[in-house]
Order: C-alpha cells, then sequence, then structure tokens
C-alpha cells in the first residue's frame, strides 16, 4: 500500500522558470512598496536583529531592509528559481542575504533564531497556513514580533485597478496583473476575521490587524 503524498506547500501554480521571471520583471518595475515595509521593520527592529523573510520571491523585501540596518537577513522561499534569482539580485546590490529553499510549514531552521519574521504578498498561498505560523512562533525568538503582508479578500476591483495603475507597468503587463488579481489573487486572500481565528488556533493566540489600502498587515509577538 502507497505511503499518502505530503500536501503541497502552496496553493496555485508552482512560482518557478518562466513565471517566477515575468513576476520579477513586474514586481521590479516598482520599488516603493518594498522600501515603505522596509523602513516601517527598521524602525520597529533594532540594527544588528536577526530577521527572517519567508517566501521572499525576487528578494526585494529582503534587499530593502539589508541596506536599511546592520541585520542579519536570510530568506526561506519554496521556489528553486525564486532562491535563484534573489540570490543574484542581492549580490548585485552588493548585500549579503542568505536565501534558502523550503517549506515555510516545515522551516530548516534551529528553534529560536531570530529577532523578527516578515511576510509579504504570500500568506494567502500557504496550503497550511496555521501550520506557517506555528513555525513562525518557532523560530522567533522569546518576545520577539513578526509582521505578516498581504491582500484584504474585501478590497474593490476599482482599489485593485487603482494599485496597479501606480505599478509602472506595460499596458498587457497591466492587464495580466489585474487579471491575476481578480480571478487568483483575491480567490485565496483572508478576510480579517479568518487571519484573527488562524492567529487564535496558532501558538500566538492573538494577533493585531491593521488594515491599509488593498491590504492588511498582521502584527504577531511571540
Amino acid at each position: 500500500m502507497k505511503a499518502l503524498s505530503r500536501q503541497k506547500a502552496y496553493r496555485g501554480v508552482a512560482m518557478e522558470g518562466f513565471i517566477a521571471d515575468w513576476y520579477t520583471k513586474n514586481t521590479g518595475r516598482d520599488f516603493r512598496r518594498f522600501e515603505a515595509v522596509a523602513r516601517e521593520v527598521a524602525e520597529r527592529v533594532p540594527s544588528g536583529s536577526r530577521v527572517l523573510e519567508v517566501a521572499p520571491g525576487p528578494g526585494y523585501l529582503a534587499i530593502q531592509l539589508a541596506k536599511l540596518g546592520r541585520y542579519q537577513v536570510t530568506g526561506l522561499d519554496i521556489s528553486r528559481s525564486f532562491v535563484r534569482i534573489a540570490s543574484e539580485n542581492a549580490a548585485r546590490a552588493g548585500v549579503e542575504i542568505d536565501f534558502r529553499q523550503g517549506d515555510a510549514a516545515q522551516m530548516p531552521f534551529p528553534d529560536a533564531s531570530f529577532d523578527h519574521v516578515v511576510c509579504m504578498a504570500a500568506f494567502k498561498n500557504f496550503s497550511d497556513p496555521v501550520g506557517a505560523l506555528n513555525e513562525i512562533h518557532r523560530v522567533l525568538k522569546p518576545a520577539s514580533t513578526a509582521s505578516i503582508y498581504d491582500l484584504r479578500k474585501d478590497a474593490s476591483l476599482q482599489e485593485i485597478d487603482e494599485e496597479v495603475q501606480g505599478m509602472n507597468l506595460s499596458a498587457l503587463n497591466a492587464a495580466l496583473t489585474k487579471w491575476t488579481f481578480r480571478v487568483m489573487l483575491l480567490r485565496r486572500a483572508y478576510h480579517r476575521d479568518a487571519v484573527e481565528r488562524m492567529a487564535a488556533q496558532s501558538l500566538f493566540k492573538t494577533c493585531e490587524v491593521i488594515e491599509r489600502g488593498i491590504g492588511f498587515e498582521m502584527r504577531l509577538k511571540s
């Protein structure tokens, strides 16, 4: 009798090959949101801290963090393509970041390894979001913090269209991005009560949710 296969770690298509390349080029056209989140993290996390970004994709946020403070930055992504791309981007930017391949729900790090964990635009794609929260809790040092940024399920189509208009995309890529938001991302996104419920089911037990624009930030403390 065959053993049951483990659940796929992500929802949707694999971010590998040309899909990872397309995502990298599109998101790399506008660094403002990565810079803004990096500044928010830097305001709350002392320089010299160990910071983990879960699902860094092309590594743009991790790179901004490494530039802002003397952080020891690590990135963990399920996509081998993104690990390669992010490592190349960090080298070009002249910063040292340890990008690794792995599952957010089974992280390859010892307990209490990091002072802060951040995750941007990826939480809705995790097959086991509570498991990922538990792993974030495990790898955080006691009394440390985590920030999860993602799309609000109740973001209006008009709000999304306005957001895409500010991304500096070509007409074709803007149309593809709007389609991706409407057909794929909104379906996976969470309402505020669902996010709070998952935090309550996790080792964190509670969270603070701050809504802004088409997204939210979930703040957690170990």
